[in-house]
């Protein structure tokens, strides 16, 4: 069993373009409308594929920019998280949290991508054991987790 994530973007041919420039994305797949609309496709990111629909809001299939926001962040590790943070910004991507090191282990930033989505760009810089964390968050959020 597994989870592969399916987005759903205004237009699946354009965010297929932003997602090569942005993060490498390879596009492995597609299917074209008649009228040339591409109704949905499938991409390569490192080892992880990615399923991209365009929106089609008659039928309920609509994008973040549509509803006004996501609760979905998709999580992009990589061994050098500063090259694809200045790449994704290069592309048009805009900063949600700032890339930098974080409590639990990881060099870490999100940013959003021009069709809704967030990202987490993250690369492990070292272990830290859970009770670490959990001191750390605490700190950082209060005790009483706000």
């Amino acid at each position: 069993m597994k989870i592969t994530a399916h987005i759903v973007v205004p237009d699946a041919a354009e965010a297929s373009d932003w997602y090569a420039r942005a993060f490498g994305a390879s596009e492995r797949n597609r299917v074209t409308l008649p009228q040339g609309r591409v109704m949905a496709l499938e991409i390569s990111i490192g080892e992880s594929v990615i399923h991209v629909a365009s929106e089609f809001p008659a039928a309920g299939i609509v994008s973040p920019l549509t509803i006004g926001g996501t609760a979905t962040v998709l999580q992009i590790e990589t061994d050098d998280a500063r090259s694809l943070w200045q790449r994704a910004l290069g592309a048009g991507a805009s900063i949600h949290h700032e890339l930098g090191e974080k409590f639990w282990g990881e060099l870490h930033g999100q940013i959003a991508d021009p069709f809704g989505h967030r990202w987490n760009i993250a690369q492990r810089l070292r272990d830290v054991s859970a009770a670490e964390i959990e001191a750390a968050a605490a700190a950082a959020f209060g005790a009483g987790g706000q």
